[in-house]
Formats: C-alpha cells, structure tokens, sequence
C-alpha cells in the first residue's frame, strides 16, 4: 500500500493531521506514507515518524495553476501510489491526485469535489466537532465510521520525535546555557493581535519565573519579533540577562528543538502551541476568542485557560494594542499557579 497526502498548509493543522499518519501505520503498517506540503513544513514531517517522504508543494497557497497541477500529478504517477488523502477542502487540492491517477483518492467533500475524488465524504461537523477527528476518520471505512464516537479509542495524538542530540547541538548554535532550566514562551498568534495574551502579563509571568530561577526562551516568527522585544524590556535589567529573544532568529526546525528542550511552555492559541503538545511539554494554554473546542492542544500535560465560551470571529480586541478583554482578564497569577502544579508533577530530572 503506497499512501499519497496532500498535507495542510498551516503548522497547527499540521500537527494535528499527525493524528491521521499514525492511524494509518497502526491500521497498514507496511505502507508506505509521503505527504505533499509547503517546503516550510518538512521540518516537522521529518519529525514524524510515520512519513516517509516530505514532497514540496511548489505552488503558493492561493494558485490554482492548472497546468502545473497536472505536470505534477503526471510525474507523481510513476510513484505508483494506491491511495490518496485529501486533508484541505480546496478544489485545487484534489487536482494533483486525479491527475496523478491513484486509485482511491479519499477527502471531505468540501469545495464540490465530485469526480476529483472517488471516496467523497459529506461533513457533519456535529458528528466530528474536532479537526483531528474529522482527519483521522479519513483512514476508516466511511460506513463503519459515521461520527466521532465510532472511532476506536484512544485517538493516536500528534508525536513529534526529537534526539537528545538535536537539542544540544541547537542550543549551542545558540549560545544557550542548560544551567537554569528553561520556560517557552509562545506569544505570538499568526491572526492579529486578540488571539494574545498582552506582553504585559507574559513579562509580569516572566519576571515571577526567572526570579525562582528559570529562564525564559521567547518562540515565534518574524513578526513576533517586536511583541518578544516587549517582553524582554518590560523585565527588571538583571531578568533581561536570561530572557533570550529567539522570535525570528529561529527556523522551524531550530524552534521544534528548542522547544523540547523547556521544562514547561506557556502558548496562545498558535502553531507552536500544537508543536508543544506533540513534544509532550506541560503547556499552559490561553485561549480568547478563538475556541478550543475545535483545535484543542492534544495533550494530556496541557492545561487551557480560557474565560468566555463560544467562537468570536475578531482579529483585533478593542482594548489597547488589539487585545481581547478575555485575555487581559487572565491574570498572570493564574497563569502561574496552573504552571506550578503542572511541573510539580513532572519528574526533578
């Protein structure tokens, strides 16, 4: 059985779709599993165990690029895959399987995909509330597995697997030291600025952590490069000497180590936030508008804050800076507390 995936194109989503891989190498376990997706996510698909080949998607997120759709679904088909996941709902997603000619070629219906796929499923997203059961239900049979409820338990969550070595030779490219033991902070969210906690809590949280003697590593892209640097300012002039700044700095891959190397992280509601889930760190998780209903950490280390229900589709709160009312109510106190009782039950070593 030769398995084709056309992948997310986001780090949550992802993360999650890891779910799928690993449901499919306990059902098939002599299959092999290559997974198309933006260059940027090989980092993480060659972290995961069950992925044979990571396949750049060469065309950007929103190019519908017929013709080179076809030329690569041509090439493609001399792999001699038998079957095809389509985990995005787009119709152009679906275009590289058919072209390719595999033989089973599986999704969620999605954008009117008929003919594209040949194992069509319709959604009902009350049937499967969560994105990792909506992608893991794609590797039973659509007749065995109608709603959430039918699938065998438990579900096999996102499991990134990262070397002792991998982590000492990022944190020496780094320059950083293991002598305090490390908190990741993650304050970034790729949607705006209501989805964060304010800087202001993350610095009062890491004033409170290095003064018990941690050190704080910021993570995040390039544009969560300002929002660290407030962090870092915020602090006391002796606490900025082990606050390290690595928004930006950081590839995927380098994050991914350096994220496993803390002994707990505190996320919003992001990409890195699944990351630390599937690194297994104690992850203090802080939602706002956006529900972890759907996309929670799958992870039973990590613990969601979270002080209003429902979904509230905002970019940008109307408090100062765009944050949401929600998030500034956390108050870092909290935050630490839940902290607290999360590493206490992790082992001293």
């Amino acid at each position: 059985m030769k398995i084709f995936v056309v992948g997310p194109s986001w780090v949550g989503d992802m993360m999650m779709s890891q779910s799928l891989y690993r449901t499919l190498k306990a059902l098939h376990p002599a299959a092999t599993i290559d997974v198309m997706a933006p260059a940027w996510c090989r980092p993480l698909l060659e972290k995961m165990p069950e992925v044979d080949n990571a396949i750049p998607m060469p065309l950007g997120h929103g190019a519908l690029a017929i013709g080179e759709r076809r030329r690569l679904g041509k090439q493609l088909k001399e792999n001699g895959y038998t079957h095809a996941y389509v985990l995005p709902n787009s119709l152009k997603s679906a275009l590289v399987p058919f072209f390719a000619d595999i033989p089973k070629r599986t999704g969620w219906r999605g954008e009117m995909r008929y003919g594209l796929l040949n194992d069509l499923r319709p959604l009902n997203k009350d049937a499967f509330p969560l994105m990792v059961e909506r992608y893991v239900a794609l590797a039973y049979d659509k007749q065995k597995v109608q709603k959430a409820t039918d699938l065998p338990q438990p579900l096999l969550w996102p499991k990134l697997s990262v070397t002792e070595n991998d982590i000492a030779t990022t944190l020496s490219q780094f320059s950083l030291s293991t002598q305090r033991p490390a908190i990741g902070f993650c304050p970034g969210a790729e949607f705006g600025p209501a989805k964060r906690w304010p800087h202001y809590h993350y610095a009062a949280l890491a004033q409170k952590l290095i003064e018990q003697g941690y050190q704080i590593f910021l993570f995040g892209s390039q544009k969560d490069k300002e929002a660290g640097e407030e962090i870092k300012q915020a602090l006391t002039l002796e606490a900025r000497e082990v606050c390290f700044n690595l928004a930006g700095e950081t590839s995927l891959e380098q994050a991914v180590n350096l994220i496993a190397s803390c002994k707990a992280v505190v996320s919003n509601d992001s990409g890195l936030m699944h990351v630390a889930a599937a690194l297994a760190r104690p992850l203090v998780a802080l939602y706002g508008p956006s529900s972890p209903d759907f996309t929670p950490p799958l992870s039973h280390k990590a613990r969601v804050i979270r002080l209003i229900t429902g979904y509230h589709k905002v970019r940008k709160g109307d408090a100062e800076q765009g944050y949401h009312q929600s998030l500034i109510d956390i108050q870092p106190e909290k935050v630490f507390a839940e902290l607290a009782n999360l590493l206490s039950t992790e082992p001293s070593a």
